[in-house]
């Protein structure tokens, strides 16, 4: 167990934690809303049908391109979904910059967990696999965006979540080391990036997960609400 003094106030484990490293979607902005209407926007202009939030859900969390494929394939074979995918990606793209947070709303207890955790002198950053610009924009919507120094999206690096690349590249931007990072997501995506980058990590009850129970994948803690996410976490 680490001796390190909890200068900010947060331990996970006994480490001291200096940082978090929050996601988005599912995590801080319900945005399926966002996701739902921009689809049902994008798939009549090819003469496919619209689809339900329940079908949205459950192929959120790896990016917008997995989303568009994913939902193309409900209707289509993988290789008629593969012809449409590059037309179908640019129109939901343009409809998304019309769309984005307007049907959305941040989680209950989020802007207040936020200003608890940099209270208690951590560094906020955000990571999601959005891109950049439309992230910072739905943070700005939301009031949330004067939070974090740091805001990426999964056109900041090579490889997005799962992939750790996001979460080393932010831990190196904001200086301050993995271990002593927290990652606080919604997902397995989120817990797998988490691990491999050597974050701690703790995932909200609430959020999207593929419609797989979130006490399934391994955490050092739960939360319902943000800003009732203990402190300090115990060994």
């Amino acid at each position: 167990m680490s001796s390190a003094v909890h200068t900010a106030g947060v331990s996970v484990h006994g480490v001291a934690i200096r940082a978090a490293i929050v996601d988005l979607d599912g995590t801080m902005v319900d945005t399926l809303g966002d996701f739902h209407a921009t689809l049902n926007r994008m798939l009549p202009e090819f003469e496919l049908p619209e689809v339900t939030r329940e079908q949205v859900e459950v192929r959120i969390g790896k990016g917008s391109e997995y989303l568009v494929a994913q939902n193309l394939r409900i209707f289509l074979s993988d290789a008629q979904a593969d012809a449409v995918y590059p037309q179908a990606i640019e129109r939901y793209q343009h409809h998304y910059a019309e769309v984005n947070g307007k049907h959305s709303n941040a989680f209950p207890g989020i802007a207040e967990g936020l200003q608890r955790l940099a209270d208690a002198g951590l560094v906020l950053a955000c990571i999601t696999n959005k891109p950049t610009h439309y992230a910072r924009e739905l943070l700005r919507i939301k009031g949330l965006l004067h939070f974090f120094v740091a805001v990426n999206g999964g056109d900041a690096f090579p490889r997005k979540k799962p992939d750790p690349m996001p979460l080393i590249e932010t831990c190196r931007q904001i200086g301050i080391a993995p271990v002593h990072t927290l990652m606080v997501g919604d997902s397995q995506n989120d817990a797998l990036a988490a691990g491999g980058a050597g974050c701690p990590v703790v995932l909200a009850t609430y959020g999207y997960n593929h419609g797989e129970p979130i006490r399934a994948t391994p955490a050092a803690a739960y939360f319902d609400r943000l800003d009732q996410l203990p402190l300090q976490l115990p060994a």
